[in-house]
């Protein structure tokens, strides 16, 4: 199979935007021309530097991967960040909802220090005492806190264009990097489908107003219909999300559109 390389999946339209992912290697994946997650975000930067919340998502992490789960730790969290900010920023939105976007998904999961039950909503807790310390508006606070607290698919609701930027984000995030290096991806079919997925990252036409989910899966791994055995309600959540935002989802596999 060709390697799909940054360059070659950045189209020439300037409407129509890689605005984040991962690499086959399981780096971060922009547009190197206009890339925005690569750009400064101030408010991020606070986020990332606070130590308290660094030791949780390292053991947030840790825990989740006792329990057998991917990786949940700084690469997702940024990722997830920089994604929820590029989605809001190249739809027009102000810059500072498209800041309060990327610290929304930098703490989504740090809730998972506590419990991967209701996760969403203890991210949403942790994430209140941390901008409380930093000042932050409480008006702000409550719009970071709905999002990282409907988050997740069997509570969540894409109830701002912060909390659909999110989810998008979120659940765009599948890739073998992520698979820990002690899984068995016969054995689990997550470890299995994340594992098959070589490249993933979402695409916004700001033109026909879509936000489209391209993957690169290796078939001889998993099989696409596995990818939609668990992960439907996802993207389920993830079209209404687009929805919130006034844009349609699709989903291209191997470069064939499935949605």
């Amino acid at each position: 199979m060709v390697e799909n390389t940054q360059a070659d999946t950045v189209r020439a339209d300037p409407d129509e935007e890689l605005i984040g992912g991962r690499t086959p290697a399981g780096d971060e994946q922009a547009s190197p021309e206009r890339a925005t997650g690569r750009a400064r975000i101030p408010l991020l930067e606070q986020v990332q530097a606070h130590e308290q919340t660094s030791a949780f998502i390292v053991a947030a992490d840790e825990f989740l991967g006792a329990q057998g789960f991917t990786e949940h730790g700084f690469r997702h969290a940024n990722l997830v960040g920089h994604i929820a900010f590029n989605v809001l920023t190249h739809l027009g939105h102000e810059a500072r909802l498209a800041e309060l976007g990327a610290v929304s998904g930098y703490l989504h999961d740090v809730g998972n220090v506590v419990s991967r039950a209701y996760h969403g909503q203890t991210s949403a807790m942790l994430a209140f005492h941390l901008l409380r310390e930093l000042e932050i508006p409480p008006a702000e606070m409550a719009l970071v806190m709905s999002a990282v607290g409907n988050h997740e698919e069997e509570y969540g609701v894409a109830v701002s264009p912060i909390s659909a930027a999110v989810i998008l984000a979120d659940k765009s995030d599948v890739h073998r990097s992520r698979v820990r290096k002690d899984a068995s991806i016969e054995m689990d079919i997550h470890d299995r489908v994340n594992y098959a997925v070589e490249a993933s990252f979402l695409r916004v036409d700001t033109e026909v107003r879509t936000l489209t989910l391209e993957l690169r899966i290796d078939t001889a791994i998993s099989q696409v219909l596995e990818y939609f055995e668990i992960f439907l309600e996802r993207m389920i959540m993830c079209r209404r999300a687009a929805k919130t935002l006034g844009c349609a989802f699709r989903i291209t596999v191997n470069d064939v559109p499935v949605l």
